[in-house]
């Protein structure tokens, strides 16, 4: 499978970051698709079921934490890899993130684009 066929779904309800991210991972040849909350986003899931799913915690309508624990109650959402984007270095979240199976996750603050580039092609196995 080539990384033109690799479907990314980013849910961040921060429009400028959201934009920003949508921007990289389409020159980087994903076809990106993306949510601003999690009821939007697990709707966009559910439908597109993405390769990945970049998922920030803190936002409206339903937080990321919820839309996590409804994408592992499904047969498929059980098995997508999630990244969580945040703002906090809340070391519960993130413990709690990882125990519902998210692959991993990027403190807003620390990273760049690049970063969120190479992690999401090593989930690929790219």
């Amino acid at each position: 499978m080539t990384i033109k066929e690799k479907t990314i779904l980013i849910v961040d309800d921060e429009r400028s970051l959201r934009e920003a991210i949508v921007e990289k991972f389409s020159r980087e040849g994903f076809k990106v698709v993306e949510a601003k909350n999690g009821e939007e986003g697990i709707k966009v899931a559910f439908s597109e079921k993405p390769d990945i799913i970049l998922l920030d915690i803190i936002m409206p309508v339903m937080d990321g934490m919820s839309m996590l624990k409804k994408l592992r109650e499904d047969a498929w959402g059980k098995d997508v890899k999630v990244i969580m984007l945040t703002n906090l270095s809340d070391t519960e979240k993130i413990a709690e993130a990882v125990a519902q199976g998210s692959f991993g996750y990027f403190v807003k603050a620390d990273w760049k684009i690049e970063d969120l580039v190479t992690k999401v092609r090593e989930q690929l196995g790219e």
